[in-house]
């Protein structure tokens, strides 16, 4: 198996670093960079590709989601008053809609 190669990820794992290099890339890192990114966290937080044998499973570690989690929430507090009550209201109008159209087609 060569350098590289993804095969030996679940699906799950693949789904990860898909949406961790999307992540970046909308923050603005270039598309190999953030690859390379989000592969090193998902094998730091699940220890890599699957193993085969008993006991080989490991607990895992999430320290880069939380990370991750504390600096978006830290962006979201750096929001003015209006800015978070404007995004709170098109949330709510939102919910509100996607209700509003489940309940006029109830075969969804």
């Amino acid at each position: 198996m060569p350098r590289g190669d993804k095969s030996a990820y679940t699906d799950k794992q693949k789904r990860q670093a898909q949406h961790i290099e999307a992540s970046y890339e909308e923050r603005g890192v270039g598309h190999e960079e953030a690859e390379k990114r989000a592969w090193a966290t998902v094998n730091k937080e699940t220890g890599g590709g699957k193993k085969s044998g008993a006991g080989r499973g490991q607990p895992v570690d999430r320290s880069s989601s939380r990370k991750g989690g504390k600096l978006g929430g830290a962006a979201s507090a750096a929001r003015t008053a209006a800015q978070r009550s404007a995004s709170a209201k098109k949330a709510a109008a939102t919910r509100k809609r996607n209700a509003d159209a489940k309940k006029a087609d109830p075969a969804s």
